[in-house]
């Protein structure tokens, strides 16, 4: 398996890229969140590559990170999702949103990636909450752990106040990580400091 390649990037696309690498040119799909933070053409990159090898077929997905190829390799693992779904989820969301999205159970915001239906968003959320690894997101162990805790109603009481305000489930949960503390103050402090951050 190729684990990455290193070379220049000689082609840019709407969905792949072509990366020179010793004299071979390597054709790498990918979807418009890595191609956005490309460097120029000719310049030396480094992506992190998935290979699908199939009986007729040969193809390699672009990353920039291990996270978002970790993120690939678990949305396929989902039964309907294919990797052109789990492209246009990463490119919907992003791999910081996407974990978001995941733990908040907000299936909505991904089923708003192009061409995945509600049933396709619940399942990933069914199927990847637990086994979501969030090394390298914004999110990690032990805030996490904060939320999941029985005991901490004052922040589910407060991120059930902000939905009610209209904020998404999300968007109520990235705010509430970034409240230093949160797990030690009452609800109307925690939904302040949240609101500060949306």
């Amino acid at each position: 398996m190729i684990a990455y390649i290193s070379g220049k990037l000689e082609e840019v696309y709407s969905d792949r890229i072509v990366v020179d690498s010793n004299g071979i040119g390597y054709e790498i799909l990918t979807y418009d969140y890595v191609i956005r933070k490309l460097p120029a053409l000719h310049s030396d990159i480094k992506i992190i590559t998935y290979m699908e090898v199939k009986e007729d077929d040969i193809r390699l997905f672009g990353f920039l990170t291990n996270q978002e190829r970790k993120l690939f390799t678990q949305l396929i693992s989902v039964s309907g999702v294919g990797p052109k779904g789990a492209l246009a989820i990463l490119n919907e969301l992003g791999p910081d949103n996407l974990c978001a999205a995941i733990i908040a159970s907000d299936y909505k915001a991904i089923s708003k990636a192009n061409g995945v239906g509600t049933k396709t968003a619940q399942k990933v959320v069914l199927d990847l909450k637990d086994k979501l690894d969030l090394e390298g997101t914004i999110f990690d162990q032990s805030s996490v752990d904060v939320f999941d805790n029985d005991s901490s109603s004052d922040i589910s009481d407060a991120a059930q106040a902000l939905c009610e305000l209209g904020y998404s489930n999300t968007d109520a949960l990235k705010a509430i990580r970034k409240v230093e503390g949160a797990d030690k103050m009452k609800t109307e402090d925690i939904i302040r400091a949240a609101l500060k951050n949306l």
